[in-house]
């Protein structure tokens, strides 16, 4: 099951997260890239920290 965050509305440019599969781009479904649980997990918690965010602006 894929699923694709909120902010994407209708379009069809967004990444999409399946369960326990990976991560894949919406306009080339047929492909994707395994990612691990803790591997995922560990990305999420780094977002949310805001180790991502441009310079100078918090998550």
């Amino acid at each position: 099951m894929w699923r694709k965050s909120s902010y994407s509305a209708n379009t069809s440019n967004c990444v999409e997260v399946g369960r326990n599969t990976g991560i894949r781009d919406s306009k080339a479904p047929a492909t994707h890239i395994a990612v691990a649980p803790g591997t995922w997990s560990a990305f999420l918690l780094s977002v949310k920290a805001g180790e991502f965010a441009p310079s100078g602006q918090t998550a």
